[in-house]
């Protein structure tokens, strides 16, 4: 079972992307929140891994933080949620706030993730509420966590893909496309302009 690898970014993707391991080329799929923190191409990486053997196909999932991946597991464990939704839900929510809306039973929040109906977000609820307090992840309600601010995140995301590679008006124009609500965050905001970019 692979459980780590290390080696050089051959090719990246918002969804996959391709690991150089001593000239064997891995595909490894990834949340968007771990292609958010990736080198260039060419550039050193290590991921952490989880392998998923089914009877027709062996898929790697990657991850760059153990943090990640526990939570990949643990979203995986629950009845309903393949490989496939738990990188999606990984996606649209950075590990701290996944943690607060289970702990919390945000049902609101879990069910405007993609692939996630209100019977789902309740069965994560669930399922996870107390696994979440033992990782230690989500905040304490009181007081709660201030969500950074609207601009702050729009320039967050405009840096990060002018590093990508795209003209600064362009991007400026795919940002002025989308709605950037209260609860959102920078992962979010970024695989929603490259949608637009990428069309």
């Amino acid at each position: 079972m692979i459980a780590l690898l290390t080696g050089k970014l051959a090719y990246k993707s918002p969804e996959f992307i391709i690991l150089d391991v001593n000239g064997v080329g891995y595909q490894v799929h990834i949340p968007f929140s771990t292609y958010y923190t990736l080198p260039a191409e060419g550039g050193a990486l290590s991921l952490q891994i989880h392998t998923s053997v089914k009877e027709d196909a062996i898929n790697l999932y990657g991850f760059r933080t153990q943090q990640e991946k526990e939570l990949f597991q643990l979203l995986i464990g629950v009845s309903g949620v393949g490989p496939k939704l738990a990188t999606g839900i990984l996606s649209n929510s950075e590990p701290s706030e996944l943690a607060d809306s289970l702990v919390n039973g945000n049902l609101a929040r879990l069910s405007a993730i993609p692939g996630i109906g209100k019977k789902t977000a309740e069965r994560l609820v669930l399922e996870l509420k107390e696994k979440m307090k033992k990782l230690g992840l989500a905040q304490p309600q009181a007081g709660g966590t201030t969500a950074p601010a609207k601009q702050e995140i729009r320039d967050d995301v405009l840096s990060a893909l002018i590093n990508l590679g795209y003209k600064e008006a362009v991007v400026q124009k795919a940002l002025a496309e989308l709605k950037v609500t209260e609860d959102a965050t920078v992962e979010l905001v970024l695989k929603q302009a490259l949608k637009i970019l990428m069309k």
